[in-house]
């Protein structure tokens, strides 16, 4: 990957966009199904974990705050708890303010799946689609417009509930028009030209069919119609999302088309969401169309690889264009929803996970005995490394010999090491509660009643293992000896 490519997705941490959509919540049930209710010939869902994420506009804030964005989201909800677990979703997201107003007598947007032994049972939507009342829309707008004046662009996201009415898309395209901000649109109406005046517009093929009334069956047909569209209602530019066939980029007398970058798609939940973010995010901090529209393109190919509304990490941008999803090459991250995204989906085909955790410095023998035996008691190993200050506070201020990046490029390496996830607390109880390991790996220098998150593994049924250690090697004494 070149040193320019790399630096276009670390700049995407500078970008600064203001939302405003349907916001949704996603709840996941999953369970058990292992008989039929004598009430009905329908399937008995014995429950075992449920989950919630923002879903819709929200979605794609999630994917902006993972790309590193600022993000200021406008929404609309109602007087209801599913309201009130949406605005504490948002109060946990690094980077984001957020403004929901609230209309009492409408139901805030939510989808609960039923899902057991991967296959979803039943979808239960709670919504309205009634089109907002122009007041609401006008308070809506006044709140975009005093957004505007710290962001770069304005993401519309319309998921054709109710809250992107026509009067409220024009007012907004004509406000971020007054202050020269682009407007990046995701339609759900098949009217696009309610979107007139916007920079660009990002609608699934489906969406681009339904909206020009021609199927087109060719790529350049694709383009044909996608100018025509653009010329007959006055938007700049179309990134057309084609799913297994990849994205087509459509502006003026210029046209690029995109193969998918998806080695297996697990869900594509949420993947124009990513398209829209990462889009708007690249757009934000000044790189062109088709840069933006290819590093889109690349994130869509990653989430449609993972379970459940998914989002697209930069770290997971710069792994997949370094070859590392594709050839199997061990991943780094430094957050934990990078790290369970990539353990949800190893759960998801049935892959027993193993964590063992450590400072790892100066990599010795001990410790690649240690992995080995780690590694050979489940299916994929997730090692946790102290960051550099936790290992200062642990072994003092000449520790680390070498930095966590540096550690953590040495542990990735490993045959017997699938993910690295850095952390910066003294101990990896955290961690082992997210990850919730099948196998939990130690030395056998420490007791099982001694190692951190035995307890809580083991309340789970989960296995706790302790390694032999090699004797002769200690990472202390080696550099006492150096030092001397």
């Amino acid at each position: 990957m070149s040193i320019e490519l790399r630096a276009q997705i670390r700049a995407l941490k500078k970008a600064r966009v203001v939302c405003v959509g349907d916001v949704m919540l996603d709840r996941f049930v999953y369970g058990d199904v292992t008989r039929i209710s004598p009430e009905g010939p329908i399937p008995i869902c014995r429950v075992q974990k449920e989950t919630a994420m923002l879903g819709g506009a929200g979605n794609v804030v999630r994917n902006l705050v993972a790309l590193g964005a600022s993000v200021d989201f406008i929404s609309l909800v109602g007087n209801d708890d599913i309201a009130r677990d949406v605005d504490r979703l948002l109060h946990d997201l690094s980077g984001v303010s957020h403004t929901l107003t609230m209309e009492s007598n409408r139901p805030t947007t939510s989808k609960v799946r039923y899902v057991a032994g991967g296959q979803q049972l039943l979808r239960a939507d709670r919504e309205t689609t009634d089109p907002v009342p122009d007041a609401i829309s006008d308070i809506l707008a006044s709140k975009v417009e005093n957004a505007l004046r710290d962001a770069a662009l304005l993401v519309v996201s319309d998921y054709g509930k109710g809250v992107i009415t026509s009067r409220l898309a024009t007012r907004l395209i004509e406000i971020a028009r007054q202050k020269n901000k682009p407007v990046i649109v995701d339609p759900k109406s098949k009217d696009f030209g309610r979107y007139a005046g916007a920079a660009i517009i990002t609608p699934n093929l489906r969406e681009m069919v339904a909206a020009g009334g021609v199927e087109p069956v060719t790529e350049d047909g694709i383009v044909s119609a996608a100018r025509t569209l653009l010329s007959n209602v006055g938007i700049d530019a179309m990134l057309v999302t084609r799913g297994a066939q990849g994205m087509s980029l459509v502006s003026g007398d210029t046209a690029r088309h995109f193969k998918s970058r998806a080695r297996e798609v697990f869900d594509v939940s949420g993947a124009g969401d990513t398209v829209v973010a990462t889009l708007a995010a690249s757009i934000a901090v000044g790189h062109s169309y088709e840069d933006a529209a290819h590093l889109a393109n690349v994130a869509a190919g990653i989430v449609v690889g993972k379970v459940g509304t998914a989002v697209s990490y930069a770290e997971d941008i710069l792994a997949e264009l370094n070859g590392s999803f594709e050839t199997g090459e061990r991943q780094v991250v430094r957050t934990i929803d990078a790290a369970m995204n990539r353990i949800h989906k190893w759960r998801g085909k049935g892959e027993k996970v193993g964590f063992t955790n450590g400072c790892f410095d100066l990599l010795h023998p001990g410790h690649v005995s240690l992995l080995a035996e780690a590694r050979g008691a489940c299916d994929k190993l997730v090692v946790g490394l102290n960051s550099d200050w936790s290992v200062k506070r642990l072994k003092g201020e000449e520790r680390p010999s070498q930095t966590e990046q540096a550690r953590a490029a040495v542990l990735s390496s490993l045959e017997t090491v699938d993910l690295v996830i850095i952390f910066s607390e003294d101990t990896p109880e955290l961690l082992i509660k997210e990850i919730k390991p099948d196998v939990l790996v130690k030395g056998a220098d420490y007791s099982i009643e001694a190692v951190i998150g035995a307890d809580f593994v083991q309340s789970y049924g989960g296995e706790i293992i302790l390694v032999e250690i090699l004797p002769g090697f200690s990472t202390t004494a080696t550099i006492a000896r150096m030092n001397s």
